[in-house]
């Protein structure tokens, strides 16, 4: 697509990406609701998060390559089919079971969809199109977990929660059509896919995420899933058509941005869960209440992505990737030093603004950075740690934030050390950020 236009795959693949994120917001928002009409438990209803984080996080490196082995449009397809159908049936759920198991059908599309979304565009663009593809679905990225929290207060305060998943079957099934009339058939790949990679990490990766997200033996759960890992990271290294080519991490960018990515995603995932929380806690904000006082968040991310493409002629990507996460450290500092008690307008709503401009400069930037330097033959596999790395990045912070808080009575306290945590998060995901600019500067440095 060598036109100056995006033409219709562009809107396609945004608009199925953002439906997937939107949907665990959705849930985020919803929980208090479904807990009552289908009589869960708190620890039942924790699986209606898990049973989708498991199979999403699991399956995403095999999601990735399927694209490459068996054609991006094809596969794009078939995830679409199975989380509008996942979609459908949790949205009639009779009962606790049902829920979960279709949130894990759920997730088994979205682990198709993902990767797909991402490598279908790199397929379809090149060069400054392809930046600027890629800034629009990093955006995209933020904007679908955003909304999702304002969409899920509103669905929960005035509807049903059940209308939050079945409105994802009309667009499910308009997409499907959008994408036989204007998806170009791409080829497959010739080779086989790496049965025993595949088996090793989604086990190793669900095993990973369970461990971090609710197992009673934690630290066994966890020693098992690395020794699973390690067993496919020696099948990668032997394989000849590996489902995670080694060599995506032989890039000192696209190694670094997925370190940045996951601490960064740790910091940001615990925020948009807990800070609607710590509102309706700590200042008895209703659902609907909290999701509106999230707009000082959600505005200026919009706004400052769709600025990214701008900023792009005259500072790089890295430059702008690390404007904004700067940016959003400085505003959790601001709320972890500033604390929750302190009213809305300055603990929350002030620091909100700063977050949502770093956000929005930086989530795209650190896309472009994590598929950057590929070839098409390992564009579905760069994608899929990419989106890997968020989703068990997203896991790991959220669990580790609730592990040193849980011994926490008090809802101010536990908002406060949350905060603390987040922060360090983010401190790391900077140091990660200036490697890549290091790298960068010793690049030019050899060349000159």
């Amino acid at each position: 697509m060598k036109n100056k236009q995006f033409g219709m795959v562009l809107p396609i693949i945004l608009l199925s990406y953002f439906m997937i994120l939107l949907d665990n917001s959705i849930v985020f928002t919803s929980t208090v609701k479904i807990a009552q009409d289908l009589q869960m438990s708190t620890q039942a209803l924790s699986w209606v998060t898990n049973a989708y984080a498991l199979t999403f996080g699991g399956l995403l490196m095999l999601g990735g390559r399927a694209g490459d082995l068996f054609g991006r449009r094809r596969v794009f397809l078939i995830g679409l089919l199975i989380f509008s159908f996942g979609s459908l049936m949790v949205g009639v759920s009779v009962n606790g079971i049902m829920i979960i198991v279709m949130r894990a059908v759920q997730g088994i599309g979205s682990a198709i969809l993902a990767p797909t979304t991402l490598a279908l565009l790199m397929d379809s663009y090149s060069g400054n199109m392809r930046t600027r593809a890629i800034i629009y679905y990093g955006a995209t990225g933020g904007l679908g977990a955003s909304f999702g929290l304002v969409i899920g207060g509103v669905i929960a305060s005035y509807t049903t929660w059940r209308l939050g998943f079945l409105l994802n079957v009309p667009i499910g099934i308009l997409m499907m059509l959008l994408t036989l009339k204007f998806v170009p058939v791409s080829r497959a790949d010739t080779g086989k896919l790496d049965w025993p990679g595949a088996i090793l990490s989604v086990i190793g990766i669900i095993l990973l995420v369970y461990g971090i997200n609710g197992a009673s033996q934690p630290v066994i759960t966890i020693i098992v899933a690395i020794l699973f890992l390690a067993g496919f990271v020696w099948q990668e290294h032997r394989s000849h058509n590996p489902i995670m080519p080694l060599r995506l991490f032989a890039d000192r960018e696209r190694s670094s941005a997925y370190v940045a990515r996951f601490f960064f995603l740790g910091a940001m995932i615990s925020y948009f869960f807990l800070t609607p929380q710590a509102m309706q806690n700590v200042y008895h904000f209703t659902p609907l209440m909290a999701a509106i006082g999230f707009l000082p968040e959600t505005v200026p991310q919009f706004i400052f992505a769709t600025l990214v493409t701008r900023l792009n002629t005259w500072l790089t990507n890295v430059q702008i990737m690390l404007l904004g996460t700067v940016i959003t450290t400085i505003g959790l500092l601001l709320a972890a030093v500033v604390q929750v008690q302190n009213g809305y307008w300055l603990a929350i709503g002030l620091p909100m603004i700063i977050i949502g401009v770093g956000q929005g400069f930086t989530l795209s930037p650190l896309t472009v950075s994590g598929v950057a330097n590929t070839d098409p033959e390992i564009a579905g596999s760069a994608s899929g740690v990419v989106n890997t790395v968020h989703q068990v990045g997203s896991s790991f912070g959220l669990s580790v934030i609730t592990l040193l808080t849980s011994g926490i009575v008090s809802p101010v306290m536990s908002y406060n050390r949350a905060l603390v945590i987040m922060t360090g998060f983010m401190i790391l995901a900077l140091l990660a950020v200036i490697n890549i600019l290091v790298a960068h500067r010793t690049e030019v440095n050899h060349e000159h």
